[in-house]
């Protein structure tokens, strides 16, 4: 079986837009080429690196949809048996985001719920996110998050683990919970939230697997291989690119299934 890349989105013209995406796109090298990819590109780029399937996100923040469950939905259709989808909500509308999550998040299409805390300035303990966590354990699907620094201009606090996703678990200790991005830096207290946390996971989203920390490296290799799944962040970078020097990390072969596929098979009951 091929990897599974459980951070991915095909961006929309009105999120390519978004004024906080030009950093991103420049620390990506970027900046003069779309990012509105269609299936067929999506496919042919998760084909490059033997990506069997790839997690697709919706978006919402305060300003409004920037990928609509909708959307999303569409996306999966164009190849349902390659794509899942992960359902998005608008935080200032606690009843209706219930009501999402219970329309589109049915455990085979729509696998878990992604909500990104920089974006709304808002950390995950915030009384808002409340009724998406209550949702999300009713639906039997993970809460998948963004945890470190931010690459856009707006602030890195709101990815900080301790304290902010520590009141979450003391609060909602049924709740599993993804956090994408590595979590730089605060390693150290990613690490320690996992060991008391068992329902806590992490991605590679963002990173090319080479430029990986080391402490992080060395988590993967250890208690954190159980733990740690295989994220792109397409279409801001390839499979192929976060994977090519996948050897590197020299992980076992039972390290490198679990961390390419086994852990979000189980995750996401894939």
């Amino acid at each position: 079986m091929g990897a599974i890349d459980v951070w991915s989105q095909m961006t929309t013209e009105r999120m390519a837009a978004a004024p906080w995406l030009a950093t991103l796109l420049r620390w990506t090298g970027q900046e003069n080429k779309p990012l509105v990819p269609t299936p067929e590109m999506t496919l042919k780029a998760m084909d490059a690196a033997g990506v069997e399937i790839s997690l697709l996100s919706a978006w919402h923040g305060p300003q409004g949809s920037l990928i609509s469950n909708e959307e999303v939905s569409a996306q999966i259709d164009a190849a349902p048996d390659r794509f899942r989808g992960l359902a998005t909500v608008d935080l200032t509308n606690p009843m209706q985001a219930v009501r999402d999550i219970r329309k589109w998040v049915d455990g085979e299409r729509f696998v878990g719920v992604r909500v990104v805390p920089w974006l709304w300035d808002l950390p995950p303990n915030d009384r808002r996110y409340y009724p998406v966590y209550a949702a999300c354990i009713d639906a039997g699907v993970p809460f998948c998050t963004q945890i470190g620094h931010t690459g856009p201009l707006l602030r890195s606090e709101t990815g900080r683990p301790i304290p902010y996703l520590e009141d979450v678990f003391l609060d909602f200790p049924e709740l599993t919970v993804v956090g994408g991005h590595v979590g730089f830096p605060w390693i150290n207290e990613l690490i320690s939230l996992t060991i008391k946390f068992p329902n806590f996971y992490i991605d590679t989203s963002a990173y090319a697997v080479h430029r990986l920390p080391r402490d992080f490296v060395e988590y993967m290799k250890g208690i954190g291989s159980s733990r740690v799944m295989f994220g792109t962040n397409w279409p801001m970078l390839s499979p192929a690119r976060c994977l090519e020097e996948l050897s590197v990390l020299n992980l076992t072969p039972e390290q490198e299934d679990a961390f390419l596929s086994g852990n979000a098979r189980r995750v996401f009951g894939i």
